[in-house]
């Protein structure tokens, strides 16, 4: 079994957008359903290779034939970046478990630039754990990219082979596995549990 285990973070540790957290954005856009969202993804993997929050927010409008005020783009910044700050806490009891027996733990994130710190100064008790936390904004690349994997590793200071991962995203885990990595496709803290033996 490979001693490294590395984790998606959003959908895996760290949970997606609450339904009150996506009406809020859309209040503050004016704009709602799916057009909105169908322009805030088509820009997000940009956003998670390093694009500054202003130009994300610009193609958004841009897509959505709109045109956001400075304080609007402001507002916008702050209640997305609030809106993926939450945690399964039975994922976070798995991670401490996992960290007491002494395995290595990497993260492999797509995450925005501006979420990073945010994230970070909110849950640094048991990110610590981490041997390294490979973050899309800060390698340029985001998953499902080979590249993002080959660097996790090499910042794990293993090879992918040695990698056990998990993501909520079938097509991330066919490139992990693709990758070289034995990559799993997230469904609950119970599967991590029952695959890791604890």
């Amino acid at each position: 079994m490979p001693q490294t285990i590395v984790f998606d973070l959003f959908g895996v540790i760290a949970r997606t957008q609450t339904e009150a957290a996506m009406r809020r954005i859309e209040e503050l856009a004016g704009v709602s359903g799916p057009a909105f969202w169908e322009a805030y993804w088509a820009g997000r993997p940009a956003y998670d290779a390093r694009q500054p929050s202003v130009d994300y927010w610009a193609g958004v409008g841009q897509r959505l034939n709109a045109r956001f005020a400075l304080e609007t783009v402001a507002a916008l910044i702050e209640a997305d970046l609030e809106s993926w700050t939450e945690v399964d806490d039975q994922m976070v009891e798995v991670i401490a478990e996992l960290a007491a027996q002494g395995r290595a733990l990497g993260l492999l994130s797509n995450i925005i630039t501006d979420l990073v710190p945010v994230f970070e100064r909110r849950h640094d008790h048991w990110l610590r754990h981490f041997t390294a936390r490979t973050y899309s904004c800060r390698i340029g690349v985001a998953k499902p990219h080979p590249r993002a994997y080959r660097i996790c590793a090499e910042q794990l200071g293993v090879g992918p082979r040695d990698v056990l991962f998990f993501d909520d995203r079938e097509g991330n885990v066919v490139a992990a596995r693709e990758a070289g990595m034995t990559a799993e496709v997230f469904t609950s803290p119970a599967q991590v549990r029952r695959r890791l033996g604890l």
